[in-house]
């Protein structure tokens, strides 16, 4: 089965006028459609570079990317790119906000504006939609920034942590929040967090990059029965702690090596 998105030997070069910095070099990963993989690695080995590259913001030095068996030249509609801050305009109400996406590529149809009303209806916001974002606490926030990127109803959503500024409580409930919409709305998502305990109980497969320069270290498959378990209670299951450790010591062996 071709994959939803693919990585062949993705390196990438950043020039400036006193240097070139080797910042992913030779990375290859799949992420077969419905799967949701997180990234990890130590700071600066690339982790954001990657996202960046799926998304057609970056163009690799060298290598080749492809969504859906087609390859990457640019940003696609197929693909959502979901950040740490939310980026939603203060000045437009939380209903104007989510329809932004919309709005761009000239796709606000009844049935989208429908399915956009859908979408905050099911993440609890259906009460905020003539509010405006400082009238929301972060969490709430980041459930306006998820809708926004979903209403377009890309294949493919990009999550670069976009957890790491809430309060812990509300970040498990966005955890749980996201694994549903994108079980529900049957999209694969790649994660990059530096969050272990999170990438384990939100993932179908974890990734461990090596340090400056980033590079495909090691995968962890994630055992069926805390794939089937929300993340919340993900974290209780059976052997979660064990592979919660493997991972630590493949993270911490990397850093050592950097």
């Amino acid at each position: 089965m071709m994959p939803m998105v693919e990585l062949k030997e993705v390196t990438q070069v950043y020039v400036t006028d006193r240097e070139a910095t080797l910042a992913v070099d030779s990375f290859s990963m799949r992420a077969a459609s419905g799967e949701f993989v997180s990234l990890v690695g130590p700071s600066g080995c690339g982790k954001t570079t990657i996202l960046s590259i799926i998304a057609g913001l970056i163009r690799p030095t060298s290598g080749e990317v492809t969504v859906n068996g087609v390859s990457v030249r640019g940003p696609s509609p197929q693909v959502g790119y979901m950040l740490q801050q939310d980026y939603l305009f203060p000045w437009r109400t939380i209903w104007q906000n989510a329809c932004i996406g919309l709005e761009l590529t000239g796709g606000l149809t009844p049935h989208k504006r429908d399915y956009t009303l859908h979408l905050l209806e099911e993440m609890g916001l259906a009460d905020t939609m003539k509010l405006y974002p400082h009238q929301l606490s972060g969490g709430m926030r980041q459930r306006v920034a998820l809708v926004r990127t979903l209403a377009t109803d890309p294949d493919i959503l990009l999550l670069d942590e976009p957890f790491s500024a809430l309060d812990y409580q509300t970040k498990l409930q966005l955890e749980d929040l996201i694994v549903a919409a994108m079980q529900q709305h049957r999209k694969t998502a790649i994660l990059v967090t530096h969050d272990l305990s999170e990438a384990i109980a939100v993932g179908d497969r974890v990734i461990v990059l090596e340090r400056n320069p980033g590079r495909f270290r090691k995968a962890f498959d994630i055992p069926q029965h805390i794939r089937d378990t929300q993340p919340l209670y993900a974290r209780e299951q059976e052997g979660f702690n064990q592979l919660f450790r493997d991972v630590w010591k493949e993270l911490e062996t990397s850093e050592e090596k950097g």
